[in-house]
């Protein structure tokens, strides 16, 4: 316990420690997520199966265990197990030369992208927020708006198992005056969700398509439980124009098909990191003094 003490009172003395220590730890972060981005749409998959088949009357089959943690992670070209040190966030890909250690099929660059990222957040949340249950908040918000922006960017979902908990938690963070009141924590949570909902039923009413799905406005709901009701026009304006110059630079450049689906949630969930570090700043702009 005296050990751990001290090692809290270095990491509160020292920023440059704990952002080190963190963007460490964000690495390990970011091995898992890659994990959560290929396996949880998969289980969902899954899950979605095999409640049709009770709905049918059907007796589903007995499947093997897939799951977060089994089985082990292995290559998808040769099943190849992939050992413990060929796990070792960047240093292995590095290492291996972005090849499978069996096939040498080449290995995905996203796979040390999303750790490098996840650790660059972490650090540079320790920096921002300092030690404290801020950060770990921060990290949470983090960690789940880059999962959700990858598995998105994959499969067009946004799952319930974290936009949901993402909105509680933030809730729960806001009780005692986190990054918002508790009032402007609930107040933005319900704006969120409806003012996408409302998009998504006027853009329906007009042009009888879907324009988005309704994760968006769980995970728009989730951000304004975290900021508050006033970050809210900031993210949407954020999110929307970096979603438009990046659609139509796929349709001009990547001949993207006019009718191929974009997915909105990776631009939110960029649009929530700009709200985590520089939310009073963007707030300025339309609210002064605030």
């Amino acid at each position: 316990m005296e050990n751990l003490t001290q090692i809290f009172d270095l990491f509160r003395l020292s920023p440059a420690t704990f952002a080190v220590v963190s963007t460490m730890f964000g690495l390990i972060v970011g091995s898992f997520l890659n994990v959560v981005i290929f396996r949880l749409p998969k289980m969902m998959e899954r899950e979605w199966k095999r409640g049709c088949s009770e709905l049918h009357g059907e007796t589903p089959g007995v499947e093997p265990t897939y799951n977060l943690v089994a089985p082990r992670s292995a290559c998808p070209a040769c099943s190849h197990k992939i050992t413990a040190l060929e796990n070792i966030p960047v240093l292995s890909y590095l290492f291996l030369r972005g090849k499978c250690s069996a096939c040498k099929a080449p290995i995905s660059p996203r796979y040390p992208l999303v750790e490098v990222l996840t650790g660059a957040l972490a650090g540079f949340i320790a920096w921002r927020f300092g030690f404290g249950m801020t950060a770990v908040a921060a990290w949470l918000f983090a960690f789940a708006l880059v999962a959700l922006a990858f598995i998105d960017f994959d499969t067009q979902l946004l799952p319930d198992d974290i936009t949901l908990p993402l909105l509680w938690i933030g809730l729960l963070f806001n009780f005692d005056h986190g990054f918002t009141d508790l009032r402007s924590a609930v107040a933005g949570a319900i704006a969120g969700y409806l003012m996408l909902w409302s998009v998504y039923w006027l853009f329906k009413l007009v042009t009888g398509k879907e324009g988005m799905g309704y994760g968006d406005f769980k995970l728009l709901a989730a951000i304004g439980a975290w900021f508050g009701w006033q970050l809210l026009p900031a993210v949407i304006l954020l999110s929307s124009i970096t979603g438009s110059v990046i659609g139509l630079s796929l349709i001009v450049l990547a001949r993207h098909g006019r009718n191929v689906p974009i997915p909105f949630g990776p631009y939110l969930a960029l649009s929530g990191i700009a709200a985590l570090f520089w939310g009073h700043q963007l707030t300025q702009f339309y609210l002064p003094g605030y």
